[in-house]
């Protein structure tokens, strides 16, 4: 196997993986752990399921390096093929999604960030309710809201992963936002969320 280095970028790395399919597998490696939590945040699988789905991930985007745009972050292009197949998935299984999974820590990052509720000492308290806020979500907001917070991507990203305008995507987070922060209100019996 080539050595590869830290500094290499994903871009380069889909470039050398034309000429050499060893080098995918760092490609793998990076993006193992993060795809497979994004896919349980938006989706209702089991972690064998996910591992499934992930599998499929990967063939397809191994076979379809040939027409990977470099213009494209790799990471954006990773992601719309995990968020295809995962949507393929569900429609195999014919149930929609009905939970979506939370880490402690991710969910307090979820609080602090551009939503800004001020729940200090209470937060582990609440975060059951913020899951089954976000749980109960449309799909199309339960999606962008962990794009967004979650897996921290930006307004592009989020439009090349689940094609879809700016002005779109925009207008799903807040409605989105407008959501969580609404129905936080009435559970918690909070007049003023800043």
């Amino acid at each position: 196997m080539e050595n590869i280095q830290t500094d290499v970028t994903d871009n380069e790395l889909a470039e050398r993986s034309k000429e050499n399919p060893d080098v995918f597998g760092e490609l793998v490696s990076r993006y193992q752990n993060r795809l497979f939590y994004y896919v349980k945040r938006i989706s209702y699988f089991s972690s064998e399921d996910i591992e499934d789905i992930l599998q499929e991930t990967f063939m397809k985007a191994y076979r379809s390096l040939n027409i990977f745009d470099g213009d494209l972050k790799f990471s954006t292009w990773i992601y719309q093929i995990a968020r295809n197949t995962t949507i393929d998935a569900i429609r195999k299984k014919q149930v929609r999604p009905q939970t979506v999974c939370f880490d402690t820590e991710d969910t307090v990052k979820l609080l602090k960030s551009d939503i800004n509720i001020q729940i200090h000492t209470e937060v582990k308290d609440h975060l059951k309710i913020i899951q089954d806020i976000i749980n109960v979500m449309p799909y199309k907001y339960k999606e962008v809201m962990v794009l967004r917070f979650l897996e921290e991507k930006n307004y592009e990203e989020i439009m090349d992963i689940i094609q879809k305008p700016k002005g779109t995507v925009a207008a799903m987070i807040n409605r989105g936002r407008k959501m969580l922060l609404d129905e936080a209100r009435n559970k918690f019996n909070i007049n003023e969320l800043n």
